[in-house]
């Protein structure tokens, strides 16, 4: 069981670090920013395109790891 709640614990931690960053690149202008900095301005019209699917798949990933925990507290 010590395994099982190390893997819950990865995934939920991977989840919420994931949704944050993701979140923070979406709805502020951080990436724009370096993009601009680093010289790749001419990709920021693209990242839409993987900003947002990967925060829909961050967020899934998170409930998906609170689900699994709360599943294995109640079995318990």
């Amino acid at each position: 069981m010590s395994e099982e709640n190390e893997t819950n614990n990865r995934l939920l931690k991977f989840g919420i670090i994931g949704t944050v960053v993701a979140a923070l690149c979406c709805f502020t202008p951080v990436l724009v920013v370096l993009f601009g900095v680093v010289g790749l301005a001419a990709l920021v019209g693209y990242l839409d395109y993987v900003l947002f699917p990967a925060l829909g798949l961050f967020v899934l990933l998170t409930l998906y790891a609170l689900w699994r925990k709360y599943k294995d507290e109640a079995a318990q």
